[in-house]
């Protein structure tokens, strides 16, 4: 039929073949199911949810280890008539724990603390010396990589200052990024992991008007790594063998806003290397970015893209409410919403058909099962303005999920 029309065959095959992947790459749909939990004194308990009534617990991150067993890194810190309130005292207090389960989306324990601020060992100049936060487990080629942030106070000296900040903004303007390796969860119980002395990313710019820890020279252009690096969150990408360190940093204008950088790196140990480009570049109807923060981000194979779930300060990247945000890439770089980019609204759904609103949820963590799907949400949130509470109002959800593809169920419940 086409023995002499070769460029309109050609043409016939590019399209083929350009409809074949374009199909192929069509949107996962995620879907939040209703957790084994109640609501009592405004906070959620049960099976489905990790508290502690001494403790604030916020944000965790969860493998499947070689045991079966699902091993949980999150968050937590005293809380009490002793401790400053919430948005205080994450800065100055925060640890690291470990707790454990049987089952992927309930019933976890705790076990230890098994990371803090190295001041516990006596090194006050360290620079986590203060403070480790935001945990993010990761296993790449049978090691376990436990990203985190850390942060220190420099020191309140007009060197170091300009303007006034007390101790807990000089920590939270020092945060930065490092990682432990370690073989096993036996031996990071241990203490058998490797600490670097050297955070793996650390900001290049640190642009503001004022009351700002070691500030850059006048008219430097605010990077995407600006003041702070917190939230990491790194994948592997196959097509050339990169690991991608998503983060965020801090514009002001005047007020602070979360934005998003990509670093690069050929090992998941680093080093890695910032790239310029603002990642996650939504922006509002005046153009600046709209603010955000928290990224989880993952790699599905069979739709050859990778996606998101990033917290949403405006509703702007939902495109309905403040909430959890689902957006999608086809190289990690460029990111456009996905076509239901609501991913989570403020609430939560419960067994009893009750559905429970919610004043913070944040933190997104994924548990991911052999083929790239997510089947397990974990999130950070409170009922209450946990802001100025000291009585550990705090909690993490294990949020089971059903993900959709080409409306083909891929993970039941």
């Amino acid at each position: 039929m086409f023995k002499n029309q070769p460029s309109t065959y050609l043409s016939i095959v590019i399209l083929f073949t350009t409809l074949l992947v374009e199909a192929q790459k069509s949107n996962l749909q995620v879907e939040p199911h209703p957790i084994d939990a109640v609501e009592k004194d405004s906070l959620l308990m049960g099976p489905s949810v990790l508290n502690d009534p001494h403790r604030f617990i916020w944000g965790a991150s969860v493998l499947k280890g070689n045991d079966e067993k699902y091993h949980m890194l999150y968050n937590t810190w005293h809380s009490g008539d002793s401790i400053p309130k919430f948005s205080d005292s994450w800065v100055l207090y925060s640890e690291i724990a470990y707790a454990v389960s049987d089952y992927p989306d309930r019933d976890f324990k705790f076990q230890k603390i098994v990371l803090k601020g190295r001041k516990a060992v006596g090194d006050t100049l360290a620079w986590d010396a203060q403070v480790v936060t935001n945990p993010h487990l990761k296993e790449f080629n049978g090691t376990y990589y436990l990203y985190y942030v850390g942060g220190r106070d420099p020191g309140n000296g007009p060197e170091i200052v300009k303007g006034q900040l007390n101790k807990r903004n000089r920590v939270q303007q020092t945060l930065r990024i490092g990682v432990i390796a370690f073989d096993s969860f036996e031996d990071l119980t241990f203490g058998n992991f490797r600490r670097p002395q050297n955070p793996l990313l650390a900001p290049r710019t640190r642009v503001k008007a004022d009351n700002i820890v070691m500030p850059s020279p006048e008219g430097t252009v605010a990077l995407p790594d600006n003041v702070i690096v917190v939230n990491p969150s790194v994948v592997y990408r196959e097509t050339d063998g990169k690991y991608l360190m998503y983060f965020k940093g801090n514009l002001y204008d005047p007020h602070w806003r979360g934005v998003h950088g990509l670093a690069l790196s050929d090992h998941p140990e680093g080093p890695f290397t910032p790239l310029d480009d603002f990642v996650f570049d939504f922006r509002q109807q005046d153009g600046r970015i709209a603010s955000a923060e928290d990224p989880y981000v993952w790699y599905h194979k069979s739709t050859a893209r990778f996606y998101a779930i990033v917290k949403d300060f405006s509703g702007k990247i939902t495109g309905k409410e403040p909430g959890l945000a689902l957006i999608i890439s086809d190289n990690g770089l460029h990111w456009q919403k996905a076509e239901q980019p609501l991913f989570m609204k403020k609430q939560v759904g419960l067994i009893s058909g009750e559905t429970i609103t919610l004043n913070r949820l944040e933190r997104p963590q994924l548990l991911i099962d052999e083929n790239d799907v997510p089947f397990v949400l974990y999130a950070a949130a409170s009922i209450v303005n946990i802001n100025p509470r000291t009585d550990g109002k705090s909690f993490n959800l294990q949020i089971p999920l059903k993900v959709e593809h080409d409306n083909m169920l891929l993970k039941k419940q």
